[in-house]
């Protein structure tokens, strides 16, 4: 008899799953769970390692005003992106890694839409952080009118945010003008971010009893996010440190181990360079941040790296000619020690660049008070940050 009922679960769940199709998966797990043990539905559903990764995720969408007093804002945005992702990088959940997916936005450019608000996503929710740089970098200020409600409305429908109440989903906006302007109201996009349990944070950029006189400070109170104001005039000040050059040599040495593969792998490494550049414009401080978050877990490439791809999934290599030129004559054994060999050059360079990348943090606090207190844009969303993150079970190691 019992055997009878569990055949009869199974088939009520494979029924029901047919009938409602994958995108209702999880409403059929909802449904049918009183029927089926949890173990039973997540082997047949294939959703266990999926909602694992997704109990474990933080979501951040950066909205930033690109109209033409925003120079400072985006510059900062920029040249502190690295560090602001390096302090993401050492986020830790019960001692697990986190997904990090960072979405990005400009609003109040002249040179967008109006029919959208003058507002245009750059890049939707990516685990790609050289994506992310990439698309910072090639924002332009140009006039316009700000609508903070609308853009925010627009994240809330356009990004696929994650369901579980556990993970941390942020939306970090910034931008000068009052935050009253355009047809959709602040408050009414603020409490939908609140519903969906997205914390938005608004960054003032100007004085800070400006800024709550124009609803900035109201915004965030709604969406149980944090205000703050900065002065975006700041220019980023970076504390040289003993080991910043060997970080850089270090980091010439991590990407002669990626192996671009496929139509666009090529294409990939390049850009990877191409914001290498972008980084050691700043300096070799900049540089090291950079660095130190190629070395962590949250930088994978597995959709252009070869290394990277055969450690998610082994069949990656079946494709002959999505191989590298020099691989394409190679037998499976041959490719495999290969890769083999990348990967274990690769996890010594990356532990090396950790190592030093310690001594180096522990080197600048002691010589940068100054730039902790600074109303920098890289502060404001640090303090808010670590707050927000603590309270949902995130550590910083």
């Amino acid at each position: 008899m019992k055997n009878m009922r569990t055949y009869l679960s199974i088939a009520a769940f494979s029924l029901l799953i047919a009938l409602l199709g994958a995108a209702h998966l999880t409403s059929a797990a909802k449904m049918i769970g009183r029927w089926v043990p949890v173990r039973m539905l997540m082997a047949h559903s294939g959703l266990s390692k999926n909602l694992a990764k997704k109990s474990n995720l933080i979501q951040v969408a950066l909205l930033l005003d690109t109209s033409n007093s925003m120079d400072g804002l985006i510059e900062q945005a920029k040249s502190q992106l690295w560090s602001i992702l390096g302090e993401l990088s050492r986020m830790k959940k019960e001692g697990e890694t986190p997904e990090l997916e960072i979405a990005l936005y400009e609003y109040g450019n002249l040179g967008l839409p109006q029919s959208n608000g003058y507002i245009r996503q750059a890049t939707p929710f990516t685990k790609d952080m050289d994506l992310v740089s990439e698309m910072l970098f090639a924002l332009d200020t140009h006039g316009g009118d700000e609508f903070c409600g609308q853009v925010i409305h627009t994240s809330l429908q356009d990004l696929e945010w994650g369901a579980e109440q556990s993970s941390l989903r942020l939306i970090y906006i910034a931008g000068n003008e009052p935050f009253t302007q355009g047809a959709y109201p602040y408050a009414e996009a603020c409490s939908l971010a609140k519903e969906k349990g997205v914390i938005v944070n608004t960054i003032f950029c100007g004085e800070l009893e400006e800024g709550i006189a124009g609803e900035w400070k109201k915004g965030a109170d709604i969406a149980l996010g944090a205000y703050a104001a900065i002065n975006q005039g700041l220019q980023t000040a970076y504390v040289e440190s003993p080991f910043d050059s060997d970080i850089t040599r270090l980091n010439e040495e991590l990407n002669q181990t990626y192996l671009p593969f496929g139509e666009q792998g090529v294409l990939h490494q390049q850009k990877q360079v191409t914001q290498d550049a972008n980084a050691v414009k700043y300096g070799h401080a900049n540089m090291a941040d950079r660095a130190s978050f190629k070395a962590s877990k949250q930088y994978s490439n597995d959709q252009w790296d070869l290394v990277d791809a055969y450690q998610k999934d082994k069949t990656a290599i079946r494709d002959k000619e999505a191989l590298p030129e020099n691989m394409k004559a190679m037998s499976q054994e041959e490719i495999e020690a290969e890769i083999q060999r990348l990967s274990v050059n690769r996890a010594e360079i990356q532990q090396q660049i950790l190592q030093l990348n310690d001594k180096r943090r522990a080197f600048i606090q002691e010589r940068d008070a100054e730039k902790q207190h600074a109303e920098s844009l890289e502060n404001s969303i640090l303090k808010s940050l670590r707050e927000q993150a603590r309270a949902k079970g995130f550590v910083v190691e």
